[in-house]
């Protein structure tokens, strides 16, 4: 027979809601946890590429500005449920964990199944009821209080509600958006929500000549009319439709807003470690090395090959041109060409290919000291339901792991 009561329900298996009902479990907590898939932690599994950056290992005070939104909001859970806590409780549970590039810090095994597995096994050890399969239709709220949720027609009362829903990305995952719907009934605002961390759209046909090259040591800014709204150096990768790679994936964090009205101009330097006059001298010394040669036949040292046929038509220069007799002001439109790659950024790919939600529920209707609604008793939100994100590098998991953290601690001590 079903036991249709327990202290807390979680609705949402992945990160944050199995840390919620770990936490909630480990205070004595009787909990059910339920998940619309076939398993848990569904997008873990593909996050990190497979790997599953699980957190960063900066400072603490350094979290903080790889906040995209709100990140005043979450200094409660950080420092309720550090990044170093983090690691130490993934080695707790037999999932030892490195330090990369960036301190980016991974399963041992590179793993991401090593994460959900190990979260798996303490949610059983705990005693944690897992429903798989199994959708939450709505909350049960009455006189201002959540009492539970219904699944199947069935009711299952509770003390304590928490959702862990996610946003709307990658919507294969089982993130389709139904906690908006939850908090949208208790009388909660929800931001606007649109893709992030995300490729961008280019216009033009440069990006498809260039589809496939990916450059290393980059300097990208992006501008919005006169005002530069994003700068960052790494990697990009060309596409058949625009730009991705790290830096262009953390750049769209910021510009989601903007691009909904107008393009923006991304500005490449292909060769940040030389200013505009020691690239020209480079070049010079290319010349006078290759002085019989056409423009076309000297660029090999200097750029990719698939980049130089793009260079040369931005440059001006006629590619049969001798190099001899080509004219100082001609080579600085070449410099300009190299160290202005400009390209017009007209949107976002779509969630689909979206790292994570930017906007969801309103945090100033959230308490951010336990999780809890401030409009309803009893219901509380964690992870990327709640309008909370960051850029790359393992900090979107760390918002997960800490606000669930919080989540399940406080709904326990809260209710007594």
């Amino acid at each position: 027979m079903i036991k249709n009561s327990c202290n807390v329900v979680v609705v949402g298996g992945g990160a944050a809601g199995m840390m919620a009902a770990i936490w909630a479990a480990r205070q004595g907590a009787d909990v059910i946890l339920f998940e619309k898939n076939e398993k848990l932690g569904k997008k873990i599994y593909i996050t990190g590429k497979g790997r599953c950056n699980l957190t960063n290992a900066c400072d603490i005070e350094d979290l903080f500005p790889n906040m995209v939104s709100n990140g005043n909001f979450l200094y409660s859970a950080f420092y309720g449920f550090t990044n170093d806590m983090v690691m130490d409780f993934f080695e707790e549970l037999g999932c030892p964990v490195k330090v990369e590039r960036g301190n980016r810090v991974f399963p041992v095994s590179d793993k991401s199944s090593d994460v959900i597995f190990a979260l798996s096994r303490e949610l059983k050890r705990l005693g944690v009821r897992i429903r798989l399969e199994s959708k939450v239709d709505r909350l049960i709220m009455e006189e201002g209080r959540a009492k539970g949720v219904v699944c199947k027609e069935k009711e299952y009362l509770a003390d304590a509600v928490i959702v862990t829903t996610g946003g709307l990305s990658y919507p294969s995952t089982g993130s389709t958006g139904d906690g908006y719907g939850f908090a949208s009934e208790a009388g909660h605002k929800i931001r606007e929500c649109r893709p992030s961390l995300v490729p961008f759209q280019v216009d033009g046909d440069a990006c498809q000549r260039l589809q496939g090259l990916s450059l290393r040591n980059c300097q990208v800014s992006v501008w919005s009319g006169k005002k530069k709204v994003y700068e960052d150096f790494g990697e990009l990768l060309f596409t058949h439709f625009g730009i991705s790679g790290p830096t262009i994936i953390s750049a769209s964090a910021y510009v989601g807003g903007i691009l909904k009205k107008d393009p923006c101009r991304i500005v490449i330097d292909l060769k940040p470690a030389l200013s505009k006059e020691q690239l020209d001298q480079r070049i010079l010394r290319d010349f006078e090395k290759n002085h019989n040669k056409q423009f076309k036949n000297v660029l090999h040292e200097l750029l990719p090959k698939k980049m130089i046929p793009v260079i040369i038509d931005r440059s001006g220069i006629d590619p049969e041109k001798k190099v001899n007799v080509i004219t100082r002001e001609e080579r600085q439109n070449l410099v300009s060409a190299i160290k202005e790659f400009t390209l017009t950024a007209t949107g976002l790919r779509g969630y689909n290919e979206a790292i994570i939600t930017q906007g969801g529920i309103h945090v100033k209707e959230i308490n951010p000291s336990t999780m809890e609604s401030n409009l309803v008793q009893g219901l509380y939100f964690a992870g990327e339901v709640l309008d909370l994100d960051a850029v790359t590098g393992g900090f979107n998991l760390q918002i997960a792991w800490s606000t669930g953290y919080l989540a399940g601690i406080s709904c326990v001590t809260e209710k007594g």
